[in-house]
């Protein structure tokens, strides 16, 4: 089964389980992994859009390089900011981050 319906199923279903993370957890990796599940369901759409939509040059892959990148550096800075709101406060739950302002 080899459609653009099944791409973007699964796409949906990835997106949908980083909407959940995003949405409900406290802790600060857990949301991470929530926006990289969107990035990457993001590139699911890109690459399947240019396959099934007869261009014959490879923009949906450039695109989905482009996203590559700015999810390595996402989480390169959201990293640096975990790290720096662990030494702080000690815990990594973004309700604990309040605790920053002084």
């Amino acid at each position: 089964m080899d459609s653009l319906q099944s791409y973007l199923t699964i796409a949906a279903m990835l997106f949908s389980m980083g909407i959940y993370g995003v949405v409900t957890r406290k802790n600060a990796i857990a949301i991470l992994m929530g926006i990289e599940l969107i990035l990457n369901s993001a590139n699911i759409n890109f690459i399947a859009f240019n396959r099934f939509g007869g261009m014959q040059n490879l923009d949906g892959h450039v695109f989905s390089i482009f996203v590559i990148v700015l999810a390595a550096a996402e989480a390169a800075v959201a990293l640096a900011i975990v790290i720096n709101l662990f030494k702080n406060v000690g815990s990594v739950d973004v309700d604990d981050a309040d605790l920053l302002k002084g």
